[in-house]
């Protein structure tokens, strides 16, 4: 596939994750190695989803959008989109995409629970809730954390996991796996069990 990006300095983001964490203001690049999608990740699961396919493909949880421009960079022909809470990091995602000259992202600033899963055809998941956890780092205190909020959350996307179509890719990362029914099954599994693929057979 013919690359997005043509301009040098645009290509040297994807160097490496360090180099990528340059697009953020310094507060976003502390939490990088925490929060963001390392660009291995992205570029593996991208692969995936896609499986050869041009597709529609949402990020559940998008924070600052590293998943969606690495992704939409390694898979060029597909659409990335990602959806999140939190307006100020739905901004720096569209600054990002302005610096890198990506056209098929799109960044959406709801709660998760606002948006329609059917209208997509693959997912990626990096375990947005946790947040949510007693003790768990978080990105920010502009929301209100509950361990019951991250269980309605699971139970939410697991409900709507299983509406979807048969065939239906999920990718998750860093998850415990409470939010996927049992009608995905694991297709693979790759860096010592944190990425996991999944397919709905039924």
């Amino acid at each position: 596939m013919t690359p997005l990006i043509e301009s040098h300095q645009a290509r040297s983001f994807y160097l490496n994750d360090q180099e990528f964490s340059q697009l953020y203001p310094d507060p976003i690049q502390q939490i990088d190695s925490l929060h963001w999608t390392p660009l291995a990740i992205a570029a593996e699961t991208a692969r995936y989803l896609v499986n050869g396919k041009i597709c529609k493909i949402l990020d559940i949880g998008s924070g600052v959008g590293k998943f969606c421009l690495a992704a939409a960079q390694f898979e060029p022909l597909s659409f990335f989109y990602g959806v999140e809470q939190r307006e100020n990091l739905v901004h720096l995602s569209g600054l990002a995409k302005k610096k890198l000259g990506i056209e098929n992202v799109e960044f959406i600033h709801k709660n998760f629970t606002q948006i329609n899963l059917g209208d997509f055809d693959a997912f990626y998941f990096y375990n947005s809730f946790y947040e949510n956890i007693p003790g768990a780092e978080r990105i920010d205190d502009t929301l209100a954390y509950s361990l019951d909020l991250y269980h309605y959350y699971c139970r939410y996307l697991y409900i709507q996991l299983g509406h979807l179509p048969a065939r239906t890719r999920l990718a998750t990362y860093c998850s415990w796996g409470e939010e996927i029914p049992e009608e995905y099954v694991l297709v693979e599994s790759q860096f010592h069990g944190l990425l996991k693929f999944w397919e709905k057979t039924t």
